[in-house]
């Protein structure tokens, strides 16, 4: 259960907004389904449950099937009722969790298709957590509460700060880029990483659990620990961000801005709109506007690289042709172009960043709570090291969603999330999360 919040708090890390009334609102309503799930999945597995698990409520006889069924009913009302309290895009996205809580503790749970179900529920409840912090902050702008509040900014004081809009560029104008989505489900489109890395860890963990009660699987806890590896890789390594931004969050608006150059195709089209063209003569200047964009410099006395400007000359080096092309940098003082340096790992920022350096230490609990456990049950596939497989997998979410937190840039909401792991280890010696 403690592990819930923590996907609406990464939701609205992912899409830039700080925790408020909606994620409120859709950590409320994720609690509600999440539990609607639980009563839902005692009452059908009942059955199942007075063989295997004896101890659960129905079969020890605490609860009627026909109270859990009422409870999960009651719950799922109540968790759509809060969704619509944060808009009509959460109880969208409200409405297809809880479709999908349901089919699969009736159905798909024992098909091959439960694990991709039980992904697609986790996932959902991020994506429920960005939709609501986005569509709140929308509402609190059109009717000026946002101006206090200040819900829209990041928590991120340490990190680099973004803006958005035209990207500075030689030539006649600028390269305008599409601006950021501002509400309703196409807002929380970039909080979609996010999302897809937390559902593939629960792919994981619910694969895991098909073997808990009769054990035997050494293959799928090894294809696990190498999924949450490579998770754990994806967390640490760099992603693409919004529109308008780029990978390092440098300004792109103003005359002052430094950074790459341009897109060639951003450069080839400015050529074009000089006049070259089909169907029109090509003006000189149109010329020099194609020759500068494949990075031929002119040289003094109107010629190329390569060509005399006058009889007797000397000839003037020809490295600099291609010199603009991606991943290559303009040429040196002895001419050729030279390959551009990459950006610097992760690694190599963590001192200068603290965020960063947040964010490698959230990744390594992440890792140190679900790998060795996985490890275990790969030697030795017991029933109980396949539970604590489960249970280790299940726990590690908090410090994932944390990680998430603060590599989306919101360090204070990533220290909170990891505050629900105290939490958790309590409620863990009580009871069973399997």
């Amino acid at each position: 259960m403690f592990s819930v919040p923590g996907d609406a708090l990464a939701g609205a890390a992912a899409v830039g907004r700080r925790p408020g009334r909606g994620t409120a609102l859709a950590i409320g309503a994720s609690l509600c389904l999440y539990e609607a799930g639980m009563a839902l999945n005692d009452w059908a597995d009942r059955d199942e449950d007075a063989v295997d698990r004896p101890h659960r409520p129905i079969p020890s006889g605490r609860i009627s099937p026909a109270a859990a069924l009422g409870a999960a009913g009651v719950l799922t009302a109540a968790g759509l009722a809060l969704a619509a309290r944060a808009g009509r895009p959460a109880l969208t996205v409200a409405t297809g969790l809880a479709a999908t809580v349901w089919a699969y503790d009736l159905h798909l749970k024992h098909t091959k298709a439960g694990p991709a179900a039980m992904a697609a529920a986790r996932s959902l409840d991020l994506l429920l957590g960005a939709t609501a912090a986005v569509t709140a902050t929308g509402t609190a702008r059109r009717t000026g509460a946002g101006a206090a509040g200040g819900g829209s900014r990041p928590d991120n004081v340490a990190g680099p700060r973004t803006t958005t809009g035209a990207l500075p560029t030689p030539g006649p104008g600028p390269v305008i880029l599409p601006p950021p989505a501002r509400g309703g489900l196409t807002g929380a489109l970039p909080a979609l990483p996010a999302a897809l890395v937390l559902g593939a860890h629960t792919y994981g963990v619910t694969a895991v659990s098909r073997h808990e009660t009769q054990g035997g699987s050494t293959g799928t806890p090894l294809a696990v620990l190498a999924t949450t590896t490579a998770l754990a890789a994806a967390v640490l390594g760099e992603w693409r961000g919004r529109w308008g931004q780029r990978p390092e969050g440098l300004a792109t608006t103003g005359p002052a801005s430094v950074g790459p150059a341009p897109h060639p195709e951003a450069r080839l089209a400015r050529a074009a709109d000089s006049g070259a063209g089909p169907g029109r003569a090509a003006p000189l200047e149109g010329i020099l506007g194609w020759a500068a964009t494949l990075g031929v410099t002119s040289q003094p006395g109107g010629g190329f690289p390569g060509q005399s400007a006058a009889p007797g000359a000397t000839p003037q080096p020809e490295g600099t042709l291609g010199s603009g092309l991606p991943g290559w940098a303009q040429a040196g003082p002895g001419g050729g172009a030279v390959p551009a340096p990459r950006p610097e790992s992760l690694l190599g920022r963590t001192v200068a960043d603290p965020t960063r350096l947040l964010t490698l230490a959230l990744t390594g609990a992440y890792l140190r709570t679900a790998a060795p456990p996985l490890l275990h049950a790969a030697l030795n596939p017991s029933p109980p090291l396949t539970q604590r497989a489960v249970g280790g997998g299940i726990r590690a979410m908090i410090p994932l969603q944390a990680a998430l937190a603060a590599r989306a840039g919101s360090p204070v909401t990533g220290l909170a999330v990891m505050g629900l792991v105290p939490l958790a280890r309590s409620l863990a010696r009580k009871v069973s999360l399997t």
